[in-house]
Formats: C-alpha cells, structure tokens, sequence
C-alpha cells in the first residue's frame, strides 16, 4: 500500500505543472483514443473475418478446379498424362490467394506457381499478419503420378490491411489532435474570467476590496463572482468598521487620558489648597482651645471648629481616595482592590460584601488596571446610591480565550434591580464605564429584571490594546 501511495504521490508532482485546461483536454483526447482503439479493434475483428471468407473461398474454388483436371478423360496413370496436366498447371499461372506445388511419385519438386505481382515485394509486419492471417490447411490432390499441394496465402490481403490500418491511424491521430486543440481553444476561452477573478483576489489580498467582478455567462463563474463581490462587500463594511471603531478608540483614550489629567489636577489642589487651609484652620482653633481654658463658651465653639475640621479632612480624604486609586501603583490589582473594598465597606457597614479575587498573580498593563478600578469605583457608588441591596458580591476572574487573556470583573447585588425600560440605562456614570472598556476594545454589559438586583460585568484584555494594532 506505500508504495501504491507513492506512486500516487509521483505521478501527482509529474501532472503537478499541467494546468486545468490541459488536464481536461488530455483526459478528452484519452477517452476519444480509447474509443478509437475500440474502434479499431473491431475492425481488426471484421478484418481477419473477410480475409478468411476470402481465402477459404478461393482456396475451395482452386481445389475443385483441380480435383476437375485430375478427373479429366485424358489424364492417365502415364508420364504423357502426368506431362499434360503438369502443362496445363503451369499455363494457369498463379491461383488467387493460393500457392501449388506439384511433386511427382519420388517426391521431387516438379513447378512452383509464381510469386504474387500485386504488391510484390512487400509484406505486413510478423506481428500484425500473427492478428488477422487465417489458419486455412493445404490441400493436397493426387492425379495419376502428380502430387499438387494447394497452400493458401493470405499476404496479399495482409497487406492491403495493413496499409488501411497504417491510413486509419494516421486520420485517427490528426483527428484526436485536432480535438485536443479545439477542447483547449474553447476551454481557454470559456475560463477566461478566470484570470479576471484570480486578478481581483490578488487585489483583494492587497487590501484593496473596491473592485467588483462582472456577471458572467457561465452559471458556475456567475456564482463565483456573485460570492466574491458578497466578500468584497463584506470586507469592506468591515474595514470602514474598523476605522470607525479606532476613531472611536482614539477619541475614548483621548477623554479618558483628558479625565485622569482632571483628576489628578483636582486631587492636587484639593490637597495643597483646601487640605492645608483645614490643617491651618485646625491648628488656630487648637490655639484657642488651649487659651480659653476659662471662657466656657470660646472654648466650646472652639471643639466645635476642631470636630467640624476632621469631619472635612475625613471628606476631603475620601474624595482623593475616590479621585487617586488607593492603590499606590496598579501592578497589584488584587491588592488595589481589596484595598478599595475595604474602605467602601467602612463607609457603607450594612452591606454585606462578598469578594472573589482570582488567584493568578499575571502582570496586569497599567491602563487595564487603572480602567478596572475606576469602573469599579462607579460601580460601588451606583450600588450605595440606587441599588437599596443588603449583599454585593464582587469578583474578578482570569479568562484565557483564543485571543489573549481577559480580566472579567463584575459586581452582583440583590437590590431593587433596574425596570424593564431601563434594560440599557445610559447615565453618565454608565456611559463612563461602557467609554472606558470600548477605550481598551473591552467587553461591559448589564443584566437585571426588577426585585432581582443588577450584575454589572466588564471584560478587559490583560495586557491592553495598542491604537497602532488597529490599524
């Protein structure tokens, strides 16, 4: 069996170059030889028939022409009878497809008939006469002293046949390569469009998908170029996708690059300016309570100003923490985010807060881990604020798909949920969230029926996106 698989193999590379055309033209021609050796054969068959029809027939004729001169009144058991009627044979010449010995009683060659005239010198190849030769016996005939042996030779016919065949084969070759020609002509020109659409593939690999095949007379080429243009279509709505889908990136990076700047300006002045002017605030009303020791009134208004200052310094500093991840960098995500929890759950205490971090320490691209947070951020207070939950679960899961690894993060409460017409809400906060995954290519979707609480959930690729992958 291998080797009948490589010498499938072999004969495969040797038709290797051979085009189509010429695959379909030769396998025309070889079933139209086939037919003409079929044919031929056949022929051959009826061929060998009419020889021995021929032969037999005059063979029979030249013995009962004999047999007559044997039976002649004259001829005798004597030598002038024998002389007679060897006489008479040799004035006859040569019989039809036949050739006469005569002997006398000791067995001596007495005449020969002569050789043929009709296409003297020529005989048919050994093989072919092998093919259509009858196999008629000799007949031999006594008449008085005379033996005559009659052998039947069918050269002569051997021959003619072997010039019809000789003609045939050589129509039947000019026929058969006239009819590879006339096959390769039509195919060329009935595949021609195939060019053309092998053009546009190319042009289509280029990356250019503007050109449309035409309609074409062949039912099979028509379907082909109909799927062609479909994909042409088709590759180009997705281009024109995929540049509107980077300007949008480009513009959610822009905002989201022009928000962190906002915050981290904010942050800044609100710790150099309203923080230090609290400290200071602070610092003269501890002044003063230590030198109103005896004026009851001053220095209770001075606690006063003390207790009101470190509820606005506990303020100023929960809104840093909101508007800085309280993380000091994102490369420990998990960190950040339990770091994160744990103070919401300080602020919010009658909320039962289940975590389920993912276990996997992989490095996390910066403007990843600084979406998740903030996206868990908004999530947190859309739950303190709308939600009226008594649990909220939070996790992130580590998801290894075809293309990359993906952070899944999402939060799970039990409140309220959203109504049926506010299936896809589009608050600010929402819409911040939905800009900042489509920023990163991210996946962020919500789920909710009314009385069975909301799950907000967001998809992120581990190491970020690049606007130059997009391109």
């Amino acid at each position: 069996m291998g080797n009948t698989t490589a010498g499938t193999a072999s004969r495969a590379a040797r038709l290797g170059p051979l085009s189509l055309r010429t695959r379909i033209s030769l396998l025309l021609t070889a079933v139209a030889a086939c037919l003409t050796l079929a044919l031929g054969a056949q022929w051959l068959q009826a061929t060998r028939a009419s020889i021995d029809e021929e032969i037999t027939a005059g063979t029979r004729v030249c013995e009962q022409w004999l047999t007559v001169l044997a039976g002649a009144p004259e001829a005798g058991p004597d030598a002038a009878s024998d002389q007679q009627l060897l006489a008479r044979v040799r004035s006859a010449g040569r019989v039809r497809a036949n050739a006469l010995s005569a002997f006398d009683a000791t067995g001596q060659l007495l005449y020969v008939s002569p050789a043929p005239l009709y296409k003297a010198g020529r005989d048919a190849p050994a093989w072919f006469a092998r093919l259509i030769d009858p196999h008629v016996q000799p007949r031999r005939i006594v008449a008085g002293g005379l033996t005559l042996i009659l052998t039947p030779d069918p050269s002569r016919a051997s021959v003619d046949a072997w010039d019809s065949a000789q003609t045939m084969a050589l129509w039947a070759g000019a026929l058969l390569a006239l009819l590879f020609l006339a096959t390769r002509h039509l195919l060329d020109r009935a595949l021609a469009p195939l060019e053309q659409i092998r053009g546009a593939l190319e042009r289509t690999g280029r990356g250019r998908h503007d050109l449309r095949l035409p309609v074409y007379a062949a039912r099979e080429l028509n379907l082909l170029a109909h799927a062609y243009n479909g994909m042409a279509d088709r590759l180009d709505q997705a281009v024109n996708d995929n540049v509107r889908l980077y300007s949008e990136c480009e513009l959610a990076q822009l905002m989201q690059a022009s928000v962190e700047r906002e915050r981290s300006g904010i942050a800044r002045e609100l710790h150099d300016e309203l923080a230090q002017g609290i400290t200071a605030v602070r610092a003269l009303a501890g002044a003063i309570v230590q030198r109103t020791a005896g004026q009851a009134a001053l220095h209770g208004h001075a606690q006063s100003i003390i207790a009101v200052t470190n509820d606005i310094q506990q303020g100023i500093r929960h809104i840093l923490q909101q508007l800085r991840p309280a993380c000091g960098d994102t490369k420990n995500l998990n960190l950040a985010i339990q770091r994160h929890l744990s103070l919401w759950q300080q602020h919010y205490p009658q909320l039962a807060l289940q975590v389920d971090l993912c276990a996997d320490a992989a490095p996390v691209d910066d403007a990843v881990a600084l979406a998740l947070l903030r996206i868990l951020q908004e999530g947190l207070t859309n739950v303190a604020r709308h939600a009226g939950a008594a649990q909220l679960r939070v996790a992130l899961v580590l998801c290894r798909r075809h293309d990359g690894d993906w952070l899944e993060l999402s939060l799970t409460d039990d409140g309220r949920g959203l109504p049926t017409s506010a299936s896809q809400p589009h608050g600010f906060g929402l819409q911040g969230m939905r800009e900042r995954a489509l920023a990163l290519k991210g996946e962020l979707s919500i789920t909710s029926q009314p009385g069975q609480g909301v799950r907000l959930c967001v998809r992120l690729p581990v190491q970020g996106v690049r606007l130059d992958e997009m391109r």
